[in-house]
């Protein structure tokens, strides 16, 4: 009998604040009992880690990253986070420079010193990096990549990362920058520490819809450092939506041109480059959505016939519903535009949505109706719907790429290819994902992770406490389960607000699908949490409290 691999969990916290401090001659020690409990922890919790009170401090004139072999991604990474650490400061930094054309232009590239420097004891001068293997820098990250690491501080000042693939090293050098914080006297210092990390989950994901608000470059460039900051490796972008169509397609420009919301809500192709390599220099897979047939309605001023004409009495009544599955140019379009996605967009998989389709305008449509009956499904829409999603699907498997749907193709009994991979967002998600895996198929858990939805008052316990596997399922189901994705639909969001929208509160769900299995002590991830928050803040980025009255030790200034 298949049984759950959870029990229930329930947590009871009170947390009480005293203010008053009777001897107490300013207000800073008055309230220093505000302040974040944890110093250097980091977000989200290793697999393995062991910390000592033993402190060492950090030479700041003296600290050098270094590394026995040449390796864009992680010259680009020290000096990152030479300039996190310690702030925007080259003397951490020799002085050999070197140029790479990547992309067409040229960048700066920082070759950190080899040489093993001099090291007193409790004092760190350096950080030893090790990748096994040759870097190869013009990869790109994936499912299958590793991001496992091992870090030590000893005891010695002596401080190593060692990592199977570059990715590791990315991941343990965000964690060895949250270990390093400042005493009371202002030094910079780090704890006698030993790491072993890996991911529980290969797929950590971030959706944001830049169809109904449109988000700048800028915006999402910032939403991509703050999601290497938890460790988040997938930005799952909603590009377009039935609302606007800011996606400049080189084959179909008119797209853009007409449905756009201006011409100045638009992503370019060198905008689109440009945030792909900047995700990849952080080990982030950018995957987009193009969702059809259903919320399509922007894509049809550019392509006349490919939306169904919606009938009322027998007569069209000017409106318009999902791409028209027997429409003759439906399929060379799509043909021509998923081969152009193929090629701009450098992951291996696509999203192709797939929800809320509306049957009632295919219904009304005499022609749809028609041609159901030639085909063998008279009346039958959900056919009508598996007929479009297995030519959308085998147009894409022809571009050499994996796809996503959302988990109402599956609900309609449509019949789908044996890799597809479903993401469920319904409610109700522990019966759907163990229906869903039963079927074979692999999953994604989006659904009580929807940050759209916000409530008075601490509401990331329910984000921290849910989990993908959490549903009665055998281990070969249990197998099935990717990982998982905070969404942000953009209904409420735009430039102004959604950095402070989306963080903290995804970082519960980030530790959620980093952490090893059995992780819910709610008590100290809130500690570490407020710290973490702050963290964010102290590098510029708007992160929202997580709990009531407070504050930072350094106060959010806008990067």
């Amino acid at each position: 009998m298949a049984v759950s691999k959870f029990g229930i969990f329930i947590f009871c916290h009170i947390h009480i604040l005293s203010l008053t401090t009777a001897n107490s001659k300013d207000g800073y020690d008055r309230y220093k009992a505000l302040l974040p409990k944890t110093q250097g922890m980091p977000w989200p919790l290793p697999f393995q880690m062991t910390s000592s009170e033993d402190q060492l401090f950090i030479d700041k004139d003296r600290f050098v990253f270094n590394l026995d072999q040449r390796c864009d991604i992680l010259s680009y990474a020290f000096k990152r986070y030479t300039d996190i650490i310690f702030g925007a400061d080259d003397s951490t930094v020799s002085q050999t420079k070197r140029f790479s054309n990547r992309n067409a232009h040229q960048k700066t590239v920082f070759e950190f010193a080899i040489p093993r420097p001099l090291r007193d004891d409790d004092v760190v001068t350096a950080l030893h990096v090790d990748v096994q293997g040759q870097c190869m820098d013009d990869e790109y990250p994936s499912l299958q990549s590793d991001e496992s690491y091992n870090l030590q501080i000893n005891p010695n000042g002596f401080a190593t990362l060692d990592a199977k693939q570059v990715w590791g090293a990315l991941r343990g050098l965000e964690t060895f920058s949250q270990l390093i914080y400042n005493n009371d006297d202002g030094a910079f210092v780090i704890n006698v520490t030993s790491i072993t990390d890996k991911p529980r989950f290969q797929h950590r994901g971030i959706l944001l819809d830049s169809s109904r608000h449109f988000l700048s470059v800028n915006v999402l460039k910032k939403n991509l450092d703050v999601m290497a900051m938890n460790k988040i490796n997938v930005f799952h972008w909603h590009i377009v939506d039935g609302t606007s169509f800011p996606y400049e397609s080189y084959t179909f420009p008119d797209m853009s041109a007409m449905s756009a919301y201006t011409r100045k809500e638009v992503y370019s192709q060198e905008d689109i480059k440009d945030l792909i390599e900047y995700a990849r220099l952080r080990g982030i897979r950018i995957i987009p959505e193009f969702d059809s047939p259903g919320h399509s309605e922007s894509w049809g001023p550019a392509n006349p016939g490919l939306l169904t004409k919606c009938f009322t009495a027998g007569k069209w009544d000017g409106s318009f519903g999902p791409i028209d599955p027997s429409s003759n140019i439906t399929y060379p379009f799509l043909t021509q535009f998923f081969t152009e996605i193929s090629q701009v967009f450098k992951d291996q998989y696509i999203h192709l949505g797939g929800d809320e389709v509306s049957f009632d305008c295919w219904k009304s449509n005499p022609d749809v109706n028609a041609f159901m009956t030639r085909m063998g499904f008279p009346n039958d829409y959900s056919k009508l719907e598996e007929y479009y999603m297995t030519k959308l699907l085998q147009i894409v498997d022809s571009a050499k790429r994996n796809y996503i749907i959302w988990q109402e193709v599956v609900d309609n009994n449509v019949t789908v290819a044996a890799n597809t991979v479903v993401e469920v967002w319904k409610g109700e998600y522990q019966k759907e994902m163990a229906a869903v895996t039963a079927k074979g198929y692999k999953v994604l858990l989006s659904s009580p992770w929807y940050l759209d939805y916000i409530s008075y008052g601490k509401d990331w316990y329910k984000y921290y406490l849910a989990d993908p596997q959490d549903f009665n399922g055998t281990q070969e189901q249990y197998d099935l389960v990717m990982g998982g994705e905070a969404c942000l639909w953009g209904e409420f969001v735009d430039d102004t607000n959604v950095l402070s929208r989306l963080w903290p509160r995804a970082s519960p769900i980030a530790e959620r699908l980093w952490s090893p299995i059995g992780t819910f002590d709610v008590k100290s991830a809130e500690m570490r949490l407020d710290e973490h928050r702050c963290r964010m803040v102290k590098r510029g980025y708007p992160a929202q409290p997580i709990d009531g009255p407070g504050f930072c030790p350094h106060e959010f200034v806008q990067k």
